[in-house]
């Protein structure tokens, strides 16, 4: 049997007010389940309706699309992981509640787990609550299954079968066997750099329940995303969009399409229903565009994350008025699939630069060459960062994690390896007869002791005038503006790396006369390095070096003038 859960149109389709959620497969256990799932009460709504009373059909679609997978004659389900991104208050712990009741009265596995992971107590009580109260509002689900309010467990008595509403730790999750899982805000999740292997134990019953299924269900983030809801969310667009073949996998987003968001259509109320499935159920027109006033005279900061948490509109580079102004462009700059080993073969001279501080702060380098022919700008970066970051850092050490994964950051043992990975990387450049002969190294004054000792010891041979401290503070303004319009006007190429693209999305500005300054102060906790590295680099490559005679590419014959 062929089927798909693409839906390349999505944006269309809540254009038009359609569902984005796939048929069942097989509608006789589509509508079984909705015959349950229609009967359960929402007892915190007025009148304590039904969900057949009270919900809006995107919600009976959701429902239909993940029990109508259900092939009952081999007991194997044939969608075995969801995900769905919705904004707040668009019921997404009640339904979840719902959804898990059905499926504890549809299961047919003695004994089998059903469990809710939640990452907190609070958001674990969320989704128990209304189940409880599901159960105790109806006679019949009375008789059929048992609440145990002390250890959030409901029990269904002529299964025995389980389901468990637990606040996630390797503890609680070690060792269960559910058939269902639902993962709830798994925002939080990505927050933990152990989130995976969680996730891990909790699923790993589903290998001998083929009946079985893991549903994910996430608001945005307040950040941008990172650990496992980053890879679900980018999986999940990318089985959506039909650039990932995955059957068995079904993606629900409710998001504004790219050219909305970068119109910010999101402000005016008419679209508020693109996001929003439950408008005017669950979620009220009214009370959304005086939150959202208040959140514009609050400032950016509040700004966002209201965006981010009633519109879902993903932190990242072109959020923030005071983002530097570079970040709107940054995104089209990149040729994805360069490396420095590309832009080696390709330039005629290269400068780096170079940014760096403490233990808890990154150490960035930044390789900048000028092409031949071309003379577009060419831009590799690396980091490097001491593992005591994360520790010190716990809130990016997960965004840490993934850049070391990427292979865009390297995590160092012990003070100097990253000083000797940084001289190792420039002495290759120079020994390839690419490196700008006068002025070819561009440093922060501050902290830059150990690299200049490095550079300059017989090892590196440089001496000390080839290593330029590199004015900061408003001096910076130069480079900060020719970065810009080099970006915006496509002649500086970058790599396209994750590294670069959260530095340039971590990136305040602050005006000062004329000049607008990037800075570490402005950008508070977040890290910039890299791009500071960029602005050194930039600095010495608007000097306009010359090429050398010759590079060892040239020499071998690999490069054609």
């Amino acid at each position: 049997m062929e089927w798909t859960t693409a839906c390349p149109d999505w944006a269309d389709r809540l254009r038009a007010r359609k569902s984005i959620i796939p048929k069942p497969i097989y509608p006789d256990e589509a509508e079984a389940a909705l015959n349950v799932f229609k009967q359960l009460r929402i007892v915190d709504a007025p009148h304590s309706p039904t969900f057949g009373e009270a919900c809006e059909p995107w919600v009976f679609d959701f429902v239909a699309a993940i029990f109508g997978a259900y092939d009952a004659e081999t007991g194997r389900r044939l969608i075995r992981e969801a995900f769905m991104l919705i904004p707040k208050k668009n019921s997404k712990s009640t339904i979840a509640a719902g959804i898990m009741i059905t499926a504890l009265v549809r299961n047919w596995r003695t004994s089998a787990e059903l469990i809710i992971l939640a990452p907190t107590i609070e958001i674990a009580n969320n989704s128990y609550n209304p189940a409880r109260d599901m159960v105790r509002a109806d006679e019949e689900l009375s008789e059929l299954l048992h609440v145990q309010d002390h250890v959030r467990t409901i029990t269904h008595r002529m299964t025995n079968a389980t389901l468990k509403v637990v606040a996630a730790d390797n503890e609680t999750v070690g060792g269960k066997k559910g058939a269902w899982i639902l993962i709830d805000e798994e925002w939080i999740f990505g927050k933990r750099p152990k989130a995976g292997n969680m996730f891990r134990e909790a699923t790993g019953g589903l290998a001998s329940r083929p009946e079985g299924i893991v549903i994910k269900l996430s608001t945005q983030s307040d950040e941008p995303p990172a650990g496992v809801f980053k890879k679900d969310l980018a999986r999940a667009r990318a089985v959506r969009d039909g650039k990932i073949v995955d059957p068995k996998f079904l993606p629900v987003i409710y998001e504004f399409p790219e050219e909305m968001q970068k119109a910010k259509a999101y402000l005016d109320p008419a679209n508020f229903h693109f996001v929003n499935p439950n408008l005017g159920r669950s979620v009220d027109e009214e009370f959304l565009t005086r939150e959202l006033m208040n959140a514009q005279f609050d400032g950016e900061e509040s700004l966002q994350s209201f965006l981010a948490k009633h519109f879902n509109i993903e932190i990242g580079l072109v959020q923030a008025d005071d983002n530097w102004a570079g970040a709107e462009f940054w995104e089209d700059a990149s040729e994805q699939g360069l490396t420095l080993d590309q832009i080696l073969e390709r330039i005629e001279v290269a400068v780096v630069g170079i940014d760096g501080g403490g233990l808890d702060d990154l150490l960035g380098l930044v390789v900048l060459g000028r092409e031949k022919e071309t003379r577009r700008w060419l831009h590799w970066s690396h980091a490097w960062a001491h593992k005591v970051v994360l520790k010190r850092r716990k809130d990016i050490a997960t965004k840490l994690d993934d850049l070391k994964k990427l292979g865009d950051l390297t995590l160092v043992e012990q003070p100097g390896d990253d000083v000797d990975a940084v001289a190792e990387i420039i002495c290759r450049i120079r020994d390839l007869n690419l490196l700008a002969e006068e002025k070819p190294i561009g440093v922060d004054p501050a902290g830059v002791n150990d690299i200049v000792d490095e550079l300059t010891a017989p090892d590196c041979g440089f001496e000390i005038d080839q290593i330029v401290a590199v004015s900061q503070g408003w001096r910076l303004n130069s480079a900060i503006k020719t970065t810009e319009r080099k970006v915006a006007g496509g002649e500086l190429l970058h790599c396209g790396q994750e590294l670069m693209a959260w530095c340039v999305g971590n990136a305040k500005v602050v005006p000062i006369g004329n000049a607008v300054l990037v800075t570490k102060q402005a950008s508070g906790k977040a890290k910039i390095d890299p791009l500071m590295a960029t602005f050194n680099a930039v600095a010495l490559m608007s000097l306009n070096p010359e090429a050398r005679n010759a590079s060892v590419y040239e020499s071998r014959g690999i490069r054609v003038l």
